[in-house]
């Protein structure tokens, strides 16, 4: 990767400890240095933040959070100032009109003439009271853009719909694993007992681990798999008490991290995310590991694919179930698919794909 003789400034609403490693490479490719600017969550999100990147500066937001749910708003007031002390040459942002003091920001590079990027999921059809007055918004706040980033092709799609040209649109896949720079563990083509299956996460409702416990126990004997679930989190009390009501045998380490977390991914045949989100699953790959993926926003599709896993119905015991029989049913099919697992991050989808595409989508808006 290229180093770029550029001051970057990134605006976050809240830093996840999975994205320290990014941005630090990020950072590392800025010669004139990068601050990234980013408060606090609400308690209720359980979202595991960090307080410091590898490389670069985190500073820190006072994250005013408004409302809930659709109404939901956030108030980052001392964006400004930040960009006062700093003076980025190209800012990138969230492409989120939910965040109100984001378009201060952009008027102040504005001012400037200096670059502005959005960086996001996608911009998914709205519905409901108000839906054309937010559709509208949201055209508006993302032709501030100089370019805008996507997680994945359905996301740039989404994004060309309301406006964007497709000459100013980067996919970045989303990334939470390095390259794999290690031996692939070797996993035997003969089944030698029962089988491991494994999900590493935060223990929160939206993981769906209750369907995996039932998935499970409704399993023929002779394929139910040993379960280990790694991971903490407000809802592990209920996902254990479900644990002993249908599927008493799971195994719950506690959370792990970094080097750690190896020997469960060693020791694993298949990977299982029963619900939504939940970056693991790259990590799952990097070690040759099969994957079943809950269907979501669009960004897991380019990780998951009939050559390495499977995609289920997101909430659906009976799909869940049948994916499970035929995964452990098929060994050799089963071991196929996590070499092509390997094969995804090591090739296509990693850190370093995603931090060079950034550093593409900089250098056009620099260009402009």
């Amino acid at each position: 990767m290229e180093t770029i003789n550029c001051k970057l400034g990134i605006q976050q609403r809240v830093l996840p400890i999975y994205r320290v490693p990014f941005f630090s490479t990020l950072a590392g490719q800025m010669s004139a240095g990068m601050q990234l600017f980013a408060g606090t969550p609400r308690t209720r999100e359980a979202i595991d933040t960090a307080d410091r990147l590898d490389a670069g500066e985190l500073i820190k937001a006072w994250n005013i959070h408004l409302w809930d749910g659709r109404l939901y708003l956030c108030l980052q007031p001392g964006i400004v100032r930040w960009l006062d002390r700093f003076d980025p040459d190209v800012l990138i942002v969230e492409s989120n009109p939910r965040y109100l003091s984001t378009p201060s920001a952009i008027d102040w590079m504005r001012s400037r003439n200096r670059p502005v990027i959005g960086w996001g999921l996608g911009a998914p059809v709205m519905s409901g009271v108000l839906s054309e007055s937010r559709r509208q918004a949201r055209r508006h706040f993302l032709s501030k853009m100089d370019a805008v980033i996507a997680y994945s092709k359905q996301g740039a799609a989404e994004y060309a719909a309301n406006g964007v040209p497709e000459s100013r649109i980067f996919v970045a896949p989303n990334s939470s694993a390095y390259r794999p720079t290690g031996n692939l563990p070797s996993r035997p083509l003969i089944n030698e007992g029962r089988l491991n299956v494994l999900f590493v996460g935060r223990l929160q409702l939206r993981k769906k681990l209750d369907l995996l416990f039932k998935a499970c126990a409704a399993l023929p004997p002779h394929l139910q798999p040993k379960v280990t679930v790694v991971g903490d989190g407000p809802d592990r009390g209920f996902f254990e008490k479900a644990a002993s009501e249908f599927y008493p045998s799971v195994l719950f380490t506690g959370a792990k991290i970094g080097k750690e977390l190896e020997p469960f991914f060693q020791a694993a045949d298949l990977f299982i995310l029963p619900g939504t989100g939940g970056l693991a699953v790259q990590q799952a790959m990097s070690y040759g590991l099969p994957v079943i993926v809950a269907e979501g926003d669009g960004t897991q599709s380019q990780l998951v694919r009939t050559e390495n896993g499977w995609m289920i119905a997101p909430g659906s015991l009976e799909d869940l179930t049948q994916t499970m029989a035929a995964a452990l049913s098929d060994l050799p099919a089963l071991r196929s698919k996590g070499l092509e697992s390997y094969r995804i991050v090591q090739d296509e989808i990693n850190i370093e794909m995603m931090v060079q595409v950034f550093l593409d989508a900089i250098n056009s808006v620099r260009q402009q």
